[in-house]
């Protein structure tokens, strides 16, 4: 069995380790290594840090009913006045707030996991935390709505059982993916809806709030960097695989989106690069076709779990819920009725099928 997320070898004098998380000067025009996406840009050197123990890992990534009810709220306040075209200033400033501190809480909470030794590491922390996933409990529902059996859920119950291959890929893919200067980007999706279900900050044009580590793609995409999503879209700042995952996913189920460069005043008090298309051009090119292939494994996964998936499955159920008995036949029977003189009711004993 494999660990859930990239071992780092520890040397002797724990150099080693120090060293593959923090900071690496670079020059982004050249595509040379840089920044470790898990690490503060003033985090330590070569100091000993103290990292948390496995329940208190565990703890960080878990969701408790406090935050649930802190997220309702924020959401319940900054829902009443959509209609409104230009937000307050004062609002502007509480949500750039807001989203700070969610990136600074995934980035922390990534960091210690990736420090933690690999005793102290949630084994397959990915299965743990399905439960509180909205992918999972939109699966749950879609398979009590499934009465007909239209829903293919041996196969998806087979995937939900096998997540922890989630925590593998991403493992293999934190062991081949370069190092590089966190990039920020912008995610527009139709409709202005949250397929990726980031973590949601602020107003939302589509009601529908998604709480950190409250899915399996913000868990996915909180390893590679942070992110959230804001009235009609996404914010994502990390390593290039992150941008790639979400291209995957999206173009695996037909969602029509675009990708922006993130600018650099957007995200206010985090250092990010703000890359132009030949750059993130460049970075793409530096990931060899074996990473590649994971990222786009991962994404298949995401995307075949996905409440975007589940809902398309109860949308199936309810057009055969309208179409469930032979239109044609009843529209026969109704004309022999009316040509008899006949009004059809309720006593009309006629078999729908």
């Amino acid at each position: 069995m494999t660990e859930p997320t990239a071992k780092l070898n520890a040397g002797s004098n724990g150099q080693q380790e120090a060293g593959a998380t923090a900071k690496i000067e670079s020059n982004v025009d050249k595509n040379t290594a840089v920044e470790n996406p898990h690490v503060g840009k003033d985090a330590p050197k070569n100091e000993p840090v103290e990292t948390p123990d496995k329940a208190a890992l565990l703890t960080m990534f878990t969701l408790s009913d406090i935050e649930a009810v802190a997220t309702e709220a924020v959401i319940s306040e900054s829902s009443d006045s959509l209609t409104v075209s230009a937000k307050p200033a004062a609002q502007e400033t509480n949500v750039a707030t807001q989203r700070v501190a969610l990136y600074r809480a995934q980035h922390e909470r990534t960091r210690l996991l990736y420090m933690a030794s690999a005793n102290t590491r949630p084994t397959y922390l990915v299965q743990t935390l399905k439960p509180q996933f909205v992918e999972y409990q939109q699966y749950l529902l879609a398979q009590q709505l499934d009465k007909r059996g239209l829903m293919d859920t041996d196969t998806l119950e087979r995937l939900w059982q096998q997540l922890h291959v989630v925590d593998d890929i991403i493992a293999d893919i934190v062991r081949h993916m370069p190092a590089q200067q966190p990039a920020g980007w912008q995610l527009t999706t139709q409709d202005g809806r949250n397929p990726l279900c980031f973590a949601t900050v602020g107003k939302l044009k589509h009601g529908k709030p998604i709480r950190d580590q409250g899915s399996l793609n913000s868990y996915v995409l909180g390893h590679f960097g942070v992110s959230s999503f804001t009235y009609d879209r996404g914010y994502y700042i990390g390593h290039v695989v992150g941008y790639l995952f979400s291209c995957y996913y999206c173009a695996h189920l037909s969602i029509t989106y675009g990708v922006t460069a993130l600018g650099q005043q957007v995200v206010a008090d985090y250092d990010y690069a703000s890359l132009e298309t030949p750059h993130m051009v460049r970075l793409l090119q530096g990931l060899d076709g074996y990473c590649k292939k994971r990222i786009y494994q991962l994404a298949v996964i995401c995307a075949r779990l996905s409440v975007f998936a589940s809902d398309k499955r109860i949308e199936r159920m309810l057009i055969a819920e309208v179409n469930d008995f032979d239109k044609k036949l009843q529209q026969q029977h109704l004309d022999v009725l009316l040509l008899q003189g006949l009004m059809p009711d309720s006593n009309d004993s006629t078999p729908l099928f």
